[in-house]
């Protein structure tokens, strides 16, 4: 199989015409809109699709399709294939196109477009990601004991409330987890020393809501449909509206990142400000939003395989700390060849931002398994990872949480691996690209969880669910270390 996406003289595959329409104007995206978010579900919204026109590329209106000025037509490339032509920035612009057909006002980030929603050819995106880079690089020595410090006091929080109810709903204890660790990383101090104090998550998830309101629904009876799509997919939320919880986050990263401010205006240029706004984003949109979803599901997937799967998590955690004299450190967890595997399996069957999006920058020809299409100038195009990442002629009962999917030979598999906006092989962040700065970040801190909770706990039970645009997990269970 060919790694490229796209090609001018593709092999030997037939050049068809993109199926699929966008229905009568106005009607059209409204009927889509509920299909996807009512009567069909995301998930079934692009399967049917897929059967019906029997391609994995195809055209559709991408919900939410809202009222103001957006066009939700789009290119869905929902193969292995097809797919990484969007991370081809010379091809493809990524232009305010984060949150997909729709952008919501920068009034959200303090009137600037933050280096989420700039295209790599503009020149402040190259100077804003080279200054998370260096950031980054500057707190590498904290990321172990800093998670190590927040996990242990989630887990004591878990182990009380399951005491003392019963059950203990895990995705609050790790939005607070989440939310401590990424304000602490890049202010350097717990936010309970500010004037946040414990408020930080609820803060934040106000102001994020109306960001993301246009891609929500509550699960609310079909009855109820008409009025929370006319609320939540018709038109943008104003700012003001969460104006008060922006500026109290604000305020705080400006008072207590003072360090990270410095090397923004000292070594980039950037004003305080800016650096400010954009700083505030990537620890809430992108870090604790991302870890928002990211460790559910995680955790979901792993209760998923059993006692089984438990035991080898433990019995290698446990071996190769041993090894390393009851050390965390970055060799000993390159050796935990399958809690890797686990990580990487769970990115690629629930990627914390499963959609991507961006627009031709040309006529260009791309091409799937089965055949190639054009995409003119101008076109949107979508591609969906949930269906990516599940593609079967790439990946074998593509369905199924595997464990050791990507160990052993089953390395080689990572080059189809999408979730961070870019290959998990081969891809690195850079300031010409779009690839998450925080990407090997995400998979350490990813293991670390599970390197924590195995050393705690032999095995675990949880009831799962589906909250909003992620996994819902409740634990039942906690068994401890023996």
């Amino acid at each position: 199989m060919s790694s490229s996406s796209s090609s001018s003289s593709p092999n030997n595959l037939p050049l068809k015409p993109i199926p699929g329409d966008y229905g009568w104007p106005f009607f059209g995206h409204i009927k889509d809109r509920y299909d996807y978010f009512y009567t069909q579900g995301r998930y079934d919204f692009f399967k049917t699709r897929i059967e019906k026109y029997q391609s994995t590329v195809f055209r559709t209106n991408m919900p939410p399709g809202i009222l103001i000025p957006s066009n939700p037509k789009v290119i869905a490339l929902l193969d292995a294939e097809s797919f990484p032509i969007i991370f081809d920035t010379t091809k493809v612009l990524r232009r305010d196109v984060l949150d997909g057909t729709y952008m919501p006002s920068t009034a959200y980030t303090g009137g600037y477009r933050v280096c989420a929603y700039l295209d790599p050819s503009e020149p402040n995106h190259a100077t804003l990601k080279s200054y998370f880079a260096a950031l980054l690089a500057s707190q590498h020595t904290k990321f172990i004991p800093l998670f190590q410090s927040s996990t242990s006091d989630m887990f004591l929080n878990l182990e009380a409330q399951l005491s003392k109810d019963g059950k203990a709903y895990f995705n609050t204890l790790s939005d607070d987890m989440s939310f401590n660790f990424a304000f602490e990383l890049f202010c350097g101090q717990s936010p309970s020393n500010t004037k946040l104090g414990s408020k930080g998550p609820s803060l934040v998830t106000l102001w994020l809501f109306p960001q993301l309101a246009p891609q929500i629904t509550f699960g609310l009876p079909k009855f109820l449909a008409l009025a929370e799509d006319f609320l939540l997919h018709t038109f943008s939320y104003p700012a003001f509206l969460v104006k008060s919880p922006y500026k109290k986050l604000y305020d705080a990263f400006y008072e207590s990142a003072a360090s990270a401010l410095d090397l923004a205006e000292g070594k980039f240029g950037l004003s305080r400000e800016e650096a400010c706004h954009n700083l505030l984003f990537v620890a809430g949109f992108n870090a604790f939003g991302g870890m928002k979803l990211l460790f559910p599901a995680l955790i979901k997937w792993v209760a998923s395989g059993g006692e089984e799967l438990h035991r080898e998590l433990r019995n290698e955690i446990r071996a190769v700390l041993k090894e390393s004299e009851g050390k965390v450190t970055f060799a000993a967890l390159e050796k935990m060849t399958l809690t890797k595997s686990v990580v990487y399996e769970a990115l690629r069957i629930e990627p914390p931002v499963p959609y991507q999006y961006g627009k031709a920058k040309e006529d260009i020809v791309i091409q799937s398994h089965d055949a190639t299409f054009e995409i003119k100038k101008g076109e949107m195009i979508f591609g969906n990872q949930n269906f990516v990442g599940k593609d079967p002629k790439v990946f074998e009962n593509p369905e199924e949480f595997v464990a050791h999917r990507f160990a052993g030979e089953g390395e080689k598999l990572l080059k189809y691996l999408y979730w961070s906006n870019g290959r998990q092989m081969d891809d690195h962040p850079t300031a010409e690209n779009k690839q998450c700065p925080g990407k090997d970040l995400v998979v350490l801190i990813s293991r670390l969880i599970l390197v924590e909770f195995f050393l705690r706990y032999d095995t675990f039970t949880v009831d799962a669910g589906t909250v909003l645009l992620g996994s819902s997990v409740t634990f039942k269970s906690l068994t401890k270390a023996s």
